[in-house]
């Protein structure tokens, strides 16, 4: 622990940054079918944590029809943005388990989601606040922006420049996320450490790490597609995908792991 005298030393002397491996091309590939098979091999839980997937997404989309109203939309975004962490967790902690030739439980995830409940919250509230800058951006560009309806010149501009200011929010979304929540899952670190060095490892790594946003957008883009029922297969298959890609990308020995 951080408060034993004994491990100070230790402590003192880790870097600021975990480090990185260098990662070949076939990466995302490997850490897909790695994934696939810890759902093959926790078809159940896979299916729970999917579900829940589902229902919270089929919920947001119903109120937001019904009301009509984006603030609400938002603001339900936003809840889902703290959930979503805690969720992935639980999923982590499948991968985890099975990793460690144990049988996963649904009380062993929720026993982890409690204990790094802290750690979770601070990643949800950066994103919260980085979802919110992202919709004031967008709002600024509608504003400084504007488009006339019958020229195609100004909708080419609003599209090129919303989409650019939207992408350096979705960059840097992706790279604090890419590996630290299953870091935080798997060792006695906080949410910073995590964060720096995942935005290290996609730095370290470009080419990857494109290729791995791609692969997650696609899947997640085909699972709305299917009105949603593909959420079940593709949310718990995407984290369990990311698990297998933090092991290969970050050597966190060094710290402690989580019991």
């Amino acid at each position: 622990m951080a408060n034993d005298p004994g491990q100070r030393p230790d402590a003192e002397a880790r870097p600021f940054a975990v480090p990185c491996s260098t990662l070949d091309h076939g990466a995302p590939l490997r850490w897909l079918r790695a994934g696939w098979r810890d759902y093959r091999r926790a078809p159940g839980l896979s299916l729970v944590f999917g579900g829940v997937v589902l229902v919270v997404s089929l919920l947001i989309s119903a109120l937001a029809w019904s009301l009509g109203r984006f603030a609400l939309l938002a603001a339900l975004v936003s809840g889902f943005v703290f959930i979503a962490p805690l969720l992935g967790v639980g999923l982590y902690c499948v991968s985890r388990e099975l990793e460690a030739g144990r049988q996963p439980r649904l009380r062993d995830s929720f026993v982890l989601a409690r204990r790094v409940v802290g750690q979770a919250g601070v990643f949800a509230l950066a994103q919260g606040i980085v979802l919110m800058l992202w919709s004031r951006a967008g709002m600024m560009v509608n504003a400084l922006v504007p488009i006339e309806r019958d020229d195609l010149r100004t909708w080419i501009e609003f599209l090129l420049i919303g989409s650019a200011a939207g992408s350096v929010f979705a960059v840097f979304t992706f790279a604090i996320a890419a590996f630290s929540l299953p870091m935080i899952a798997d060792r006695e670190v906080d949410m910073v450490t995590a964060g720096v060095s995942s935005v290290n490892a996609v730095l370290r790594n470009k080419w990857v790490a494109t290729q791995w946003a791609l692969w997650i957008a696609l899947l997640t883009a085909l699972g709305f597609a299917t009105a949603f029922a593909g959420l079940v297969l593709v949310m718990p298959w995407l984290a369990y995908a990311t698990w297998h890609a933090y092991r290969e990308t970050l050597d966190a020995s060094a710290w402690p792991r989580l019991d």
